[in-house]
Protein backbone atom coordinates (compact mmCIF):
# COMPACT_ATOMS: atom_id res chain seq x y z
CA UNK A 1 0.00 0.00 0.00
CA UNK A 2 1.39 3.38 -0.84
CA UNK A 3 1.21 5.24 2.88
CA UNK A 4 1.57 8.88 3.80
CA UNK A 5 3.00 9.39 6.80
CA UNK A 6 2.64 12.85 8.23
CA UNK A 7 5.44 13.72 11.77
CA UNK A 8 8.67 11.70 12.11
CA UNK A 9 8.52 11.58 16.03
CA UNK A 10 7.82 8.64 18.44
CA UNK A 11 4.82 7.05 16.24
CA UNK A 12 5.51 8.71 13.13
CA UNK A 13 9.01 7.32 12.81
CA UNK A 14 7.58 4.20 14.54
CA UNK A 15 5.45 3.52 12.04
CA UNK A 16 7.84 4.30 9.57
CA UNK A 17 9.71 1.38 10.29
CA UNK A 18 6.98 -1.04 11.15
CA UNK A 19 5.80 -0.20 7.62
CA UNK A 20 8.69 -0.07 5.47
CA UNK A 21 9.33 -3.90 6.96
CA UNK A 22 5.72 -5.12 5.77
CA UNK A 23 7.20 -3.48 2.19
CA UNK A 24 4.51 -0.74 2.31
CA UNK A 25 5.41 2.18 -0.16
CA UNK A 26 5.94 4.82 2.54
CA UNK A 27 6.77 8.67 2.39
CA UNK A 28 7.21 10.47 5.18
CA UNK A 29 7.28 14.28 5.94
CA UNK A 30 7.66 16.65 8.61
CA UNK A 31 7.54 20.57 9.64
CA UNK A 32 11.23 20.42 9.17
CA UNK A 33 11.69 19.49 5.32
CA UNK A 34 12.68 16.28 3.94
CA UNK A 35 16.43 17.14 4.19
CA UNK A 36 15.99 16.60 8.11
CA UNK A 37 14.39 12.82 6.76
CA UNK A 38 17.60 11.90 5.78
CA UNK A 39 18.67 9.42 8.22
CA UNK A 40 15.12 7.92 8.74
CA UNK A 41 15.28 7.76 4.68
CA UNK A 42 18.26 5.52 4.36
CA UNK A 43 17.43 3.52 7.65
CA UNK A 44 14.25 2.29 6.54
CA UNK A 45 13.71 2.72 2.77
CA UNK A 46 11.12 4.92 3.08
CA UNK A 47 11.26 8.42 0.98
CA UNK A 48 11.21 11.53 2.41
CA UNK A 49 8.98 14.09 1.26
CA UNK A 50 7.22 17.16 1.45
CA UNK A 51 3.66 17.61 3.07
CA UNK A 52 2.03 17.40 -0.98
CA UNK A 53 4.23 14.37 -1.52
CA UNK A 54 3.50 12.32 1.18
CA UNK A 55 -0.23 13.30 1.12
CA UNK A 56 -0.92 13.45 -2.83
CA UNK A 57 -0.73 9.75 -4.24
CA UNK A 58 -1.12 7.90 -1.06
CA UNK A 59 -3.64 5.51 -0.31
CA UNK A 60 -4.03 5.95 3.27
CA UNK A 61 -2.01 8.90 5.27
CA UNK A 62 -1.50 8.71 9.08
CA UNK A 63 -1.03 12.02 10.79
CA UNK A 64 1.56 11.61 13.91
CA UNK A 65 1.78 15.49 15.20
CA UNK A 66 1.28 17.96 17.93
CA UNK A 67 -2.46 18.29 17.61
CA UNK A 68 -1.98 21.86 17.67
CA UNK A 69 -0.21 21.90 14.35
CA UNK A 70 -3.59 20.00 12.55
CA UNK A 71 -5.10 23.24 11.55
CA UNK A 72 -1.82 24.30 9.79
CA UNK A 73 -2.44 21.08 7.69
CA UNK A 74 -4.21 22.07 4.35
CA UNK A 75 -7.23 20.63 4.18
CA UNK A 76 -8.38 20.49 0.32
CA UNK A 77 -5.02 18.22 0.44
CA UNK A 78 -6.99 15.05 2.22
CA UNK A 79 -10.00 15.34 0.75
CA UNK A 80 -11.59 11.96 0.23
CA UNK A 81 -8.33 10.49 2.41
CA UNK A 82 -8.09 7.67 4.95
CA UNK A 83 -6.42 9.64 7.40
CA UNK A 84 -5.17 7.62 10.76
CA UNK A 85 -5.49 10.26 13.32
CA UNK A 86 -2.50 9.34 15.73
CA UNK A 87 -2.54 12.17 18.05
CA UNK A 88 -3.44 13.21 21.44
CA UNK A 89 -4.25 15.99 23.13
CA UNK A 90 -1.99 17.43 25.87
CA UNK A 91 -3.10 20.58 27.13
CA UNK A 92 0.32 21.50 28.46
CA UNK A 93 1.41 21.28 25.29
CA UNK A 94 -1.54 22.17 22.92
CA UNK A 95 -2.65 24.79 24.86
CA UNK A 96 -5.97 26.15 25.67
CA UNK A 97 -8.51 24.51 23.23
CA UNK A 98 -11.98 25.19 24.64
CA UNK A 99 -14.00 22.04 22.87
CA UNK A 100 -11.40 19.66 23.97
CA UNK A 101 -10.99 21.01 27.53
CA UNK A 102 -14.70 20.86 28.35
CA UNK A 103 -15.04 17.57 26.06
CA UNK A 104 -17.89 18.56 24.03
CA UNK A 105 -15.58 17.23 21.22
CA UNK A 106 -13.57 14.11 21.16
CA UNK A 107 -10.05 15.22 19.85
CA UNK A 108 -10.72 12.93 16.57
CA UNK A 109 -13.63 14.84 16.03
CA UNK A 110 -11.79 17.89 16.08
CA UNK A 111 -9.03 17.22 13.95
CA UNK A 112 -12.16 15.58 11.24
CA UNK A 113 -13.64 19.14 11.34
CA UNK A 114 -10.10 20.30 10.44
CA UNK A 115 -9.82 17.69 7.65
CA UNK A 116 -13.34 18.36 6.18
CA UNK A 117 -13.84 15.28 3.37
CA UNK A 118 -11.35 13.43 5.07
CA UNK A 119 -12.12 10.12 6.07
CA UNK A 120 -10.25 10.30 9.57
CA UNK A 121 -10.17 6.92 11.84
CA UNK A 122 -8.51 7.19 15.23
CA UNK A 123 -5.66 4.85 15.86
CA UNK A 124 -2.25 4.36 16.97
CA UNK A 125 -2.84 6.76 19.67
CA UNK A 126 -2.80 4.57 23.33
CA UNK A 127 0.02 2.53 22.88
CA UNK A 128 4.10 3.45 23.53
CA UNK A 129 5.44 3.22 20.37
CA UNK A 130 8.77 1.44 22.07
CA UNK A 131 5.79 -0.89 22.45
CA UNK A 132 4.07 -0.69 18.80
CA UNK A 133 8.12 -1.06 17.46
CA UNK A 134 8.30 -4.40 19.62
CA UNK A 135 5.39 -6.04 20.38
CA UNK A 136 3.67 -6.97 17.84
CA UNK A 137 2.30 -10.76 17.71
CA UNK A 138 1.21 -13.75 15.69
CA UNK A 139 -2.61 -13.57 15.30
CA UNK A 140 -4.24 -15.84 18.10
CA UNK A 141 -0.62 -15.46 19.95
CA UNK A 142 -2.07 -15.34 23.79
CA UNK A 143 -0.40 -12.21 24.46
CA UNK A 144 -1.28 -10.24 21.56
CA UNK A 145 -2.04 -6.58 22.58
CA UNK A 146 -5.47 -5.35 21.44
CA UNK A 147 -5.79 -1.70 19.66
CA UNK A 148 -8.93 0.60 19.48
CA UNK A 149 -9.65 1.55 16.19
CA UNK A 150 -12.93 4.56 15.64
CA UNK A 151 -14.34 5.85 12.86
CA UNK A 152 -17.67 6.98 11.34
CA UNK A 153 -16.44 5.61 7.23
CA UNK A 154 -16.91 1.79 8.14
CA UNK A 155 -14.54 0.68 4.79
CA UNK A 156 -11.52 2.97 6.35
CA UNK A 157 -11.92 1.46 9.57
CA UNK A 158 -12.09 -1.66 8.04
CA UNK A 159 -8.58 -1.01 5.95
CA UNK A 160 -7.23 0.60 9.58
CA UNK A 161 -7.97 -2.42 11.17
CA UNK A 162 -6.42 -4.52 8.35
CA UNK A 163 -3.22 -2.59 9.12
CA UNK A 164 -3.59 -3.08 13.06
CA UNK A 165 -3.59 -6.41 12.06
CA UNK A 166 -0.82 -6.91 9.78
CA UNK A 167 1.39 -5.35 12.47
CA UNK A 168 0.70 -8.30 14.95
CA UNK A 169 -2.02 -5.82 17.02
CA UNK A 170 -5.43 -6.94 17.22
CA UNK A 171 -7.64 -4.59 16.02
CA UNK A 172 -10.78 -3.56 18.10
CA UNK A 173 -13.56 -1.50 16.85
CA UNK A 174 -14.76 1.77 19.00
CA UNK A 175 -17.33 3.11 17.16
CA UNK A 176 -17.58 6.02 16.23
CA UNK A 177 -15.53 9.39 16.49
CA UNK A 178 -17.82 10.82 18.74
CA UNK A 179 -16.90 7.80 20.48
CA UNK A 180 -13.32 7.79 20.36
CA UNK A 181 -12.93 9.55 23.57
CA UNK A 182 -12.64 6.13 25.49
CA UNK A 183 -9.52 5.80 23.65
CA UNK A 184 -7.97 9.53 24.57
CA UNK A 185 -5.50 9.79 27.73
CA UNK A 186 -6.57 9.61 31.14
CA UNK A 187 -9.18 6.31 29.94
CA UNK A 188 -8.33 2.62 30.90
CA UNK A 189 -7.01 1.72 27.66
CA UNK A 190 -4.73 4.47 27.42
CA UNK A 191 -1.40 3.02 27.78
CA UNK A 192 -1.91 0.20 29.09
CA UNK A 193 -1.42 -2.61 26.74
CA UNK A 194 -4.50 -4.96 27.35
CA UNK A 195 -5.61 -8.09 24.82
CA UNK A 196 -9.04 -7.80 22.93
CA UNK A 197 -10.96 -8.55 25.34
CA UNK A 198 -9.78 -6.02 27.66
CA UNK A 199 -9.57 -3.34 25.55
CA UNK A 200 -13.69 -3.86 25.13
CA UNK A 201 -13.88 -3.73 28.64
CA UNK A 202 -11.79 -0.37 29.12
CA UNK A 203 -13.86 1.15 26.24
CA UNK A 204 -17.43 0.14 28.15
CA UNK A 205 -15.74 1.64 31.67
CA UNK A 206 -14.50 5.05 30.48
CA UNK A 207 -16.31 7.58 31.65
CA UNK A 208 -16.08 11.31 30.49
Amino acid sequence: MKIGIIGSGHIGGTLTRRLRTLDHDVTVANSRGPQTLTDLAQETGATAGTLEQAVQDAELVIVAIPLLAVPELPPELFDGKVVVDADNYYPQRDGDIPELLDRSLSSSRWTAEHLKGARVVKAFNNIQAQHLMDNGRPAGAGDRIGLPVAADDADAKQLVMQLVDSLGFDPVDAGTLDESWRQQPDTPVYGTDRDADGVRQGLAEARP
